[in-house]
């Protein structure tokens, strides 16, 4: 989906959010320097596959947080995890490097993409997210991501990265 069919979508179903342009942002450091991270949460967003390629998953996480793929292999019961190919994040989500986000799963029409939150998420009220692209940040809070998870049935695990 590109940005306006994703804001489209969201106010179809009646989700809020907002939405603050920049110049397009690659990392966290970059958000930083933009003070994008002083007007909510913002989250990191990886996209990874099992050793064998045959599970993805689309971890979103605080900006703060490190992502362990040894430790997170075994709480997901997953082979070796390591990032998944420009390849698989295009045929999977639809999306291009720097703009992974927990909205490319409107593009997983087979469900294929389990979503793993980071619990630390929970209940925040303003979640910084790319809206399929990396020149905006839209801002929704968590229980409004978790109702877009639920509506694109996309398996969800919650998680500590703690």
């Amino acid at each position: 989906m590109t940005r306006g069919e994703v804001e489209a979508w969201l106010k179809e179903k009646g989700i809020p959010f907002e939405v603050t342009e920049h110049e397009p942002v690659f990392t966290i450091e970059e958000m930083e320097r933009l003070g994008l991270t002083k007007l909510g949460t913002v989250c990191k967003n990886l996209f990874l596959r099992d050793g064998k390629g045959t599970k993805h998953f689309l971890v979103v996480m605080r900006e703060d947080r490190r992502a362990d793929l040894k430790r997170l292999s075994a709480q997901l019961n997953a082979s070796r995890l390591s990032f998944a190919s420009a390849e698989r994040l295009m045929k999977y989500l639809g999306l291009t490097q720097g703009a992974v986000t927990p909205l490319g799963i409107l593009n997983d029409a087979s469900h294929q993409v389990i979503v793993v939150l980071d619990k630390g998420l929970l209940g925040e009220k303003r979640l910084g997210i790319h809206p399929c692209e990396n020149t905006a940040t839209l801002w929704i809070s968590c229980p409004d991501l978790l109702k877009v998870v639920e509506l694109c049935g996309n398996p969800l695990i919650e998680e500590n990265f703690d």
